[in-house]
């Protein structure tokens, strides 16, 4: 009979180590198993690669394939920042809330957004609800804290 609890009780604890390292404890971009879509593959791929006008093509095409995956709406957003066009970023962002509100990444980059605005309070806003959603602490917390201290140290790039 003891045998029998110590073989459950490892089993358990063993399902639990699983079960926290997939979850909680993953790093990573795990965008690319949401999505099938080739269109935002390239498109990802063109913005990570700084050719962001080219990437809003792709992006916008990702969109009509699959309108209701926030990751290219993120991507989209994320493009749209980087060439300054700031509201259709914002717009996208939103729209990327509305459909996962709580995606640690859109999170991160609409402050991101809010800095280049000159808004750190709406940044900061975003910054607590990152700190809400990442119990243990996580990158996207790490590097928009970042980037407010360097927005209020007058050190921005």
């Amino acid at each position: 009979m003891k045998m029998k609890k110590l073989i459950y009780k490892t089993i358990l604890l063993i399902s639990f180590l699983v079960f926290l390292n997939t979850t909680v404890f993953s790093e990573g971009d795990d965008d690319d198993s949401e999505t099938g879509n080739e269109d935002y593959r390239v498109g990802k791929e063109l913005a990570y690669d700084g050719n962001y006008k080219a990437a809003t093509v792709y992006l916008k095409k990702s969109i009509r394939v699959d309108p209701i995956n926030s990751v290219c709406f993120i991507m989209l957003g994320f493009s749209d920042r980087k060439l300054w066009n700031n509201d259709d970023a914002f717009s996208y962002y939103y729209k990327a809330l509305e459909l996962d509100p709580e995606h640690l990444g859109t999170h991160e980059y609409i402050g991101r957004l809010y800095l280049n605005l000159k808004q750190p309070e709406e940044a900061k806003k975003h910054f607590r609800i990152l700190k809400a959603l990442c119990y243990f602490g996580c990158e996207e917390v790490k590097t928009l804290k970042e980037a407010i201290e360097e927005y209020e140290s007058g050190n921005v790039s």
